[in-house]
């Protein structure tokens, strides 16, 4: 006898499916080219069942992109775990940024369609829903009080940006190593102060 599921599991299934099937086809395709009826039928589900977890194509890849935001925020958080300072988390946190990054697609999706396709705005949600409040976190830890949040916040999406187009150099071809020791010596000297 077949144990049935509750519709909870139902949900969450066919979501992930859907999920899944629609990251594959926008690396293959991008995601202009790629039809929800496509979608459906890579997860095998119906277009209605599409449609009835979410509103349309954008809102499968906000799905995706929070998912894979989600992934990342969780590696990151991994990699930083045992660090010994402030600024040792943030170093560590870096590279583990820079490996998640190294999923295959994950650059793509991250950087060049979703915020193509959701703009900057919904991306910063995201980023600050999963990783983005973790950096600020971190860089007020290593940096101490006396920083204004304006201050705090502008050096945090300062950071990030310098994380994410490394991260876009590094997909390109540029060597890792140089990138990871580079933005090592960057925080170093963002974080030291002068001595009193």
């Amino acid at each position: 006898m077949q144990e049935r599921r509750s519709n909870p599991d139902r949900t969450r299934d066919t979501r992930a499916a859907l999920v899944a099937a629609a990251r594959a086809l926008f690396l293959e395709k991008g995601f202009a080219a790629t039809g929800t009826p496509e979608i459906a039928e890579s997860a095998g589900v119906t277009r209605g069942a599409l449609y009835h977890h979410y509103k349309d194509k954008q809102d499968i890849l906000r799905a995706v992109i929070e998912a894979e935001a989600t992934g990342i925020a969780a590696e990151i958080e991994a990699g930083a775990t045992d660090a010994a300072t402030p600024l040792d988390a943030l170093i560590a946190g870096a590279q583990s940024y820079f490996r998640a990054m190294r999923a295959p697609g994950r650059t793509r999706l991250m950087l060049l369609e979703g915020p193509a396709v959701l703009g900057s705005a919904e991306m910063r949600r995201i980023d600050m829903e999963t990783g983005g409040q973790s950096l600020r976190q971190g860089l007020e830890a290593a940096t101490g009080p006396g920083l204004s949040p304006t201050d705090l916040d502008a050096r945090a999406d300062l950071l990030s940006a310098m994380f994410d187009r490394a991260a876009l150099a590094i997909e390109a071809g540029g060597d890792p190593a140089t990138y990871e020791d580079t933005l090592a010596t960057l925080l170093t000297a963002l974080i030291k102060r002068p001595s009193p």
